[in-house]
């Protein structure tokens, strides 16, 4: 395999064996492709300005670089908006491993020859492209062979690199839909490794949802970094976007100010859950609860449930429903049913008889430890919180809300989402 270290600074001969320049920089076209192809080299010579050579006048790149063409007839490319320069915007740079969901850093770039093209097929991230960079990777392969050790290459596939250079909006697009595809969990872990200035190109282009979901499973300190480089309007969608729990808690992280001027952005709506969660002690059932279930009215019968969820925008913001609740038109709580047993019951069963009439609740102000102990002693997904003076229920304590009492936040973010 042929690496772009090796080609930097080489000399760059016409056709009649005369040099003509240096390699400075590789230009590569069709990023979205498997394998981007060679579309020129930049040429440095003695001082001139670099210009680049098309890549339909190099005859070879190694074990010298080549041209098919004498120096008089050498033309000149014009680079386009969608081409790499791969020294000058990828070596040394930050980019993810979509594949491997996590960030390194391009120690070296490698090139294969397909059919009559050269092109770019993978990132070198491991510690020995750094030394074939020094230019001691043979003795360093010789010396571990000695000691029967081995010097193991650590390549990524182009296709599964994401670069992330605020500079290239098209590239930039690009990189985005790679990790929009994968989970919140490791978008997450992506944007905590990230530097400042890469990271900010990331959240830029990340859409709401993508970037909200990412968001709730990442630190508290992540998330006021975050928000802190986003404009208000957008900071705002962003916490719409986010459950009114998790908002909530990411909006009494910041400071007074900028939480207040964030919720008059946001929709009136969204705002007014989040303020209520907001009126409520941080350690306490009305702080960690959400305002999104599912609910269905009295008097339904199983089919006539199913077909009233379908239907409900309350349902549809409930993104576990490990429980359907059963509420009148005051919401008093009449009864709660497994979201499972619901389905699995037939048709023309009311309700009712499937449904917890007195399933656990507790009230806004019962402390979080106690919440706990209560999920965990009756094996709960989420607790029903209810108003206790008018009765109303106001909305659900889930079990990973519940538990971060007693487990970390950040080990708590690690748990698979199962409710």
């Amino acid at each position: 395999m042929l690496y772009l270290s090796q080609l930097q600074g080489q000399k760059i001969w016409d056709a009649w064996s005369r040099p003509v320049g240096r390699c400075a920089d590789i230009l590569v076209g069709n990023l979205e492709q498997p394998f981007p192809t060679v579309v020129a080299l930049a040429l440095k010579d003695h001082g001139a300005p670099t210009r680049f050579i098309p890549a339909g006048q190099i005859s070879e790149l190694f074990p010298s670089i080549v041209l098919k063409v004498p120096k008089e007839d050498i033309e000149t490319y014009t680079p386009v908006e969608n081409e790499l320069p791969l020294g000058a915007r990828v070596m040394d740079r930050q980019i993810v491993d979509t594949e491997g969901r996590r960030v390194v850093r391009v120690n070296d770039l490698q090139f294969a020859r397909l059919k009559d093209r050269f092109c770019l097929t993978g990132v070198d991230v491991g510690g020995r492209g750094l030394l074939r960079r020094l230019g001691v990777e043979r003795p360093a392969v010789t010396i571990a062979r000695l000691l029967r050790r081995c010097l193991p290459e650590h390549v990524i596939p182009w296709e599964d690199v994401a670069p992330l250079q605020h500079e290239d909006p098209l590239r930039l697009r690009i990189s985005r839909d790679k990790i929009s595809q994968l989970p919140p969990a490791d978008i997450a872990a992506i944007m905590n490794d990230l530097d400042r200035r890469t990271g900010r190109a990331l959240l830029t282009q990340l859409d709401d949802e993508t970037l909200a979901d990412a968001l709730e499973e990442s630190p508290p300190e992540v998330q006021v970094a975050a928000l802190s480089q986003l404009s208000p309007e957008r900071a705002a969608d962003i916490l719409e976007e986010m459950g009114p729990d998790e908002a909530a808690d990411l909006l009494a992280d910041l400071p007074a100010e900028t939480s207040a001027r964030l919720l008059e952005l946001m929709e009136d709506e969204d705002a007014e859950d989040v303020q209520i969660l907001l009126g409520y002690p941080e350690d306490s059932a009305g702080g960690i609860m959400t305002t999104e279930f599912a609910w269905v009215p009295v008097g339904l019968r199983a089919a006539e449930a199913l077909d009233y969820l379908r239907r409900s925008p309350d349902a549809q913001d409930d993104e576990a429903m490990p429980y359907v609740y059963i509420l009148d038109e005051e919401q008093h709580l009449h009864g709660m049913v497994s979201l499972r047993d619901l389905v699995m019951a037939p048709p023309d069963r009311s309700l009712e008889e499937e449904a917890d009439d007195e399933p656990p609740t507790v009230e806004p102000l019962t402390p979080q430890e106690d919440v706990a102990y209560l999920v965990a002693k009756y094996d709960l997904l989420a607790v029903p919180v209810v108003d206790a003076e008018m009765g109303r229920m106001l909305g659900i304590v889930t079990v990973d809300d519940a538990i971060d009492i007693v487990l970390p936040t950040a080990w708590k973010k690690r748990l698979p989402r199962l409710y």
